[in-house]
């Protein structure tokens, strides 16, 4: 077989290839024990219909076809090897000439991961937000604690943000009950935002034993069809918070004053503001990278894409909503390359020990067992798709290292747990 490239443009090549008549015979050997086992001929058994009685029955061109339909792959795969192509999408086939006991000549059009050249990692410097513990974090984690020891008392006034309160909710469509769409004697946090879009804006200014009506989007509805939803407001209750003193601080921690829980706080706090450090300089990386970088992306896999998405959505005339998934389809695309890219350069492989550190951090996540877990991924498919990303965090975190990463102040932050290419990986790919 001989074979040659053509770049048609950064994402577009042509194979055109040569094959020898003699490499098509084991295919062609095989195109007639397929079409034997096809046809029936009185005297022979089903599969042993002799070479020369099949070509009679069915033809030579027949099984000509059958055998280039079957060697095209093989010769197309080779020829992609060879000149060391990373494929993507579907090929376009088309077959210039084909001499029976001569030559078979084809050419194949199919898009390719472009080329991405990567800078020098070394004189790239990263700008992250300073670690320091403000008066205002400690007091939302004080409060957040105040909240956990707190009691509830019924109040006869109008809700306000914060108060909790016990509801029935009715949903409907033009006038008639939605299935399901029922509830009675909710509790519910006024101002957290975790159920109907709009019950908060409602709530707020009722009193109890007052009916309210509004229009929201209703979840399971068709297209997100919206609809009335009715309140009925049964109990309001405000929740009385404890002083923050050291009878708290006993109470509430293991610590006896109040100036102890706060600098257990903010130890913590630290610890995790650092941490926070490494994940915004590896997003930020990420963000310059895409943004230096000339990333092509292959149209028709986008296309491919897109389409496949809003069908699923029902929307393949949504003008608006089909340049949105366009948008982020592309912008998937690009990262992939360039995290993909990155795993080459810097020839990066996981272990067993890292993919089955992934395993657990996600199982957990799920409330799953990590080999139930992993049953899950296997079933979907999922396996070779979780495999890259910790790949791709492990690379990541590999350059990580070498950039130069400043706080606000201006003062030089050691990436030590990024630097770390196992936790790298797992904290990464979790995220």
């Amino acid at each position: 077989m001989k074979s040659s490239v053509e770049t048609l443009s950064p994402t577009r090549v042509k194979l055109s290839v040569e094959v020898a008549f003699e490499e098509l015979s084991p295919y062609i050997a095989d195109a007639y024990k397929a079409l034997a086992s096809q046809i029936n001929v009185p005297g022979f058994r089903k599969g042993k219909v002799p070479a020369a009685m099949v070509e009679q029955r069915v033809g030579r061109p027949a099984i000509l076809d059958e055998a280039i339909n079957a060697a095209l792959p093989e010769f197309y795969g080779q020829a992609a090897r060879e000149h060391t192509l990373l494929v993507i999408g579907r090929p376009v086939v088309d077959i210039k000439e084909f001499k029976d006991n001569e030559k078979l000549d084809f050419t194949i059009e199919v898009s390719v991961r472009p080329e991405v050249t990567l800078p020098d990692f070394s004189k790239i410097t990263i700008t992250v937000d300073n670690a320091e513990v403000t008066d205002a974090d400690l007091d939302e984690q004080i409060d957040e604690l105040r909240a956990r020891f707190g009691t509830l008392h019924t109040v006869e006034r109008a809700t306000k943000t914060g108060d909790f309160v016990t509801v029935d909710l009715t949903a409907r469509i033009d006038g008639e009950e939605v299935d399901g769409g029922k509830a009675n004697d909710i509790s519910y946090e006024v101002g957290s935002d975790r159920m109907i879009a709009g019950l908060d804006e409602a709530l707020v200014g009722m009193s109890a034993g007052d009916t309210k009506t509004f229009t929201s989007q209703l979840v399971g509805q068709k297209d997100g069809e919206s609809g009335d939803v009715e309140i009925r407001l049964k109990v309001v209750k405000e929740r009385e918070l404890p002083p923050v003193d050291d009878a708290f601080a006993k109470l509430a921690s293991e610590f006896d004053t109040v100036a102890e829980l706060k600098a257990d706080f903010t130890e913590r706090l630290t610890r995790l503001k650092k941490l926070e450090q490494g994940a915004q300089a590896r997003d930020l990386l990420v963000e310059k990278l895409l943004a230096d970088l000339t990333i092509e992306v292959p149209d028709d896999l986008v296309l491919e894409e897109v389409n496949n998405h809003l069908e699923g959505e029902g929307r393949m005339d949504d003008a608006v909503h089909r340049a949105e998934v366009d948008k982020e389809t592309r912008d998937g695309i690009k990262s992939e390359f360039l995290l993909d890219s990155i795993v080459k350069a810097e020839d990066v492989q996981i272990t067993e020990v890292e993919l089955t550190d992934y395993l657990v951090r996600m199982s957990q996540r799920y409330g799953m067992g990590p080999e139930q877990f992993a049953q899950e991924l296997q079933k979907a498919g999922q396996i070779t798709q979780v495999i890259a990303e910790v790949t791709r965090a492990k690379a990541l975190a590999s350059v990580l290292g070498r950039i130069s990463v400043v706080d606000k102040n201006g003062t030089k932050i050691e990436l030590e747990d990024l630097r770390t290419p196992q936790a790298a990986a797992v904290e990464a790919a979790a995220e």
